[in-house]
C-alpha cells in the first residue's frame, strides 16, 4: 500500500499539474464561445442597424412605442407615434420593422 501512494506521490510533478489545470482551462474556452460572442456579435449587428437609421423608417423604441422617424439629430431621434412626436435616444432604437412604404408595397 505505502509502494502506490510513493509511486503516486513521484508520478505528480509539473506537467501532471498543468494536465490537471487543462479541464478548467477548457470549460472557460467553452463558456467564452457560447455567452460572449454571441452577445457581442448582436451588440455589434444593433450598433449597424441604429447607425442605419433613416427618415421615414418604422421603429419600435426598447420602450415599446411605434411610430416612425420624422427627424434625426445626433443621438436623438424623433418619432411620430399616432398624434404624437417624442425624442427618443438612438441607442433605445430596439429594432427596425420598415420603411414608411413598405406596407403600400406589399400585396
Amino acid at each position: 500500500m505505502d509502494i502506490l501512494l510513493l509511486a503516486q506521490a513521484s508520478g505528480q510533478g509539473q506537467g501532471s499539474s498543468l494536465l490537471g489545470f487543462m479541464p478548467m482551462l477548457i470549460i472557460i474556452v467553452i463558456f467564452y464561445i457560447v455567452f460572449f460572442v454571441p452577445q457581442r456579435r448582436q451588440l455589434k449587428a444593433h450598433q449597424e442597424m441604429v447607425n442605419s437609421l433613416q427618415r421615414g423608417d418604422q421603429v419600435v423604441t426598447a420602450g415599446g412605442l411605434i411610430g416612425e422617424i420624422t427627424g434625426i439629430k445626433d443621438d436623438q431621434v424623433q418619432v411620430k407615434s399616432g398624434q404624437s412626436t417624442v425624442v427618443v435616444e438612438r441607442s433605445k432604437i430596439a429594432r427596425r420593422t420598415g420603411p414608411a412604404t413598405a406596407g403600400a408595397e406589399k400585396k
